[in-house]
């Protein structure tokens, strides 16, 4: 996606988006940011309304509400409704007047919109909504209670069981839905918490190694809010192909293990090993190779007990040289980084996060899903002939 010039009118508003479903903790980071950066304002649409047909819309300050709306549902969509709602809103702020507010430095936006998400939104479809229109994000924030981590993670339930749902087609669950809202955002705005010990601080450290975490209550939340932001790195970062995974880490018992193999998995052992996996780390992701799919990059994304496999389109050894041209360049580098003089960026990349990480018996199982040395020896041709035990999880 490419990020369009600001026109001069929505250049003088800068949007930082919050968010998470840690409710009382995103909540505590939006009045912070209101008390500590002059003249912004916070804009809020609660989808828990939407089975009344409406979408409400908030506007505060720092002193309260400034103006409430209803928004109609698209599509019997609440999310639908909050991205048809937001740059409408937006623009208006970018035209109001603002006194008492200092000029901002050269370059800054001249005002701060937080756009604090409602509990299951998830910050990059928002994100690159505003940017696509013109205005400029000034950070993704996801704000965290260190307490609330594993649970919300290894909650497997719907969101529509719980309430959440911002669509009557929503499938998604609690623990997948925390983990992305996690780990697209390059800051977390994190909530002190009694209940908070060294084991719930090193998993999110671990799974979010490269976040800049700051103190709701003590860090510089305003100085995060105005940091800046790039659309572009943070989806690459997100994508299978190019995503820059965690490292291996131990620490207060929790532990991350990085499962690296440059030979493809049997389909049907792989298959009947999935609930093992799944179930051996409260988050696990990568991408991975089956013999039957060689030429396939698949992503494997696991939270909750649930794992979602998808395709993830080509691995770029399987495309002609004319076709690199058309790759983007962060999937290129990474490649590039990552590549095998036989077999190209094809491989097994799988990280697995956890307290109690039992890594051996990990080790062992992910192990005996691979080919053997003769199945391996029998080549592609006999690779592709191994039964498809995936079709019905590709929808093939």
């Amino acid at each position: 996606m490419e990020t369009p010039e600001p026109s001069a009118q929505r250049s003088r508003l800068g949007v930082a988006i919050v968010g998470g479903l840690h409710a009382d903790a995103r909540k505590a980071a939006v009045e912070r940011l209101l008390a500590t950066v002059p003249g912004s304002v916070a804009l809020h649409h609660d989808l828990s309304t939407a089975v009344g047909g409406t979408v409400l819309r908030t506007v505060r300050d720092a002193t309260g509400v400034l103006s409430t709306g209803e928004a109609p549902l698209v599509n019997d969509c609440a999310c639908c409704a909050l991205r048809e709602d937001l740059v409408p809103e937006l623009e208006r702020l970018a035209d109001e007047p603002v006194s008492g507010t200092p000029p901002p430095a050269a370059g800054a936006p001249g005002r701060l919109a937080i756009v604090e998400l409602w509990d299951s939104v998830e910050p990059k479809a928002m994100a690159e909504v505003v940017v696509a229109s013109g205005f400029p994000v000034t950070a993704v924030i996801t704000a965290v209670d260190p307490a609330l981590v594993l649970p919300y993670l290894g909650n497997g339930d719907d969101l529509m069981e719980a309430g959440l749902a911002a669509a009557a087609t929503d499938q998604r669950t609690v623990a997948d839905t925390w983990a992305r809202q996690l780990e697209y955002a390059p800051v977390l705005a994190v909530a002190y918490s009694d209940e908070a010990d060294d084991e719930d601080r090193a998993l999110l450290a671990q799974l979010h190694p490269t976040a800049r975490q700051v103190s709701i209550a003590h860090g510089d939340l305003a100085g995060a809010a105005l940091g800046g932001f790039d659309v572009e790195a943070a989806a690459a970062a997100q994508h299978p192909a190019c995503a820059l995974l965690p490292a291996e880490a131990d620490e207060s018992g929790v532990s991350t293990f990085v499962w690296h193999r440059r030979r493809p998995f049997h389909p049907e052992r792989l298959y009947a090993a999935l609930e093992d996996l799944t179930c051996a780390a409260a988050r696990s992701r990568g991408r991975f190779w089956l013999a039957d799919r060689p030429d396939t990059l698949l992503a494997w994304d696991a939270a909750g007990g649930a794992l979602c496999v998808e395709s993830a389109g080509p691995w770029l050894a399987s495309l002609p040289d004319a076709a690199w041209d058309m790759v983007p360049p962060m999937r290129r580098a990474a490649a590039a980084l990552d590549w095998h003089p036989e077999h190209g960026d094809c491989c097994q990349h799988l990280v697995f996060t956890s307290p109690g990480l039992d890594r051996e018996g990990l080790k062992r199982l992910l192990e005996s899903c691979l080919l053997t040395d003769a199945e391996y020896a029998a080549g592609r041709d006999a690779w592709k002939r191994l039964p498809p035990a995936f079709d019905s999880l590709l929808e093939v």
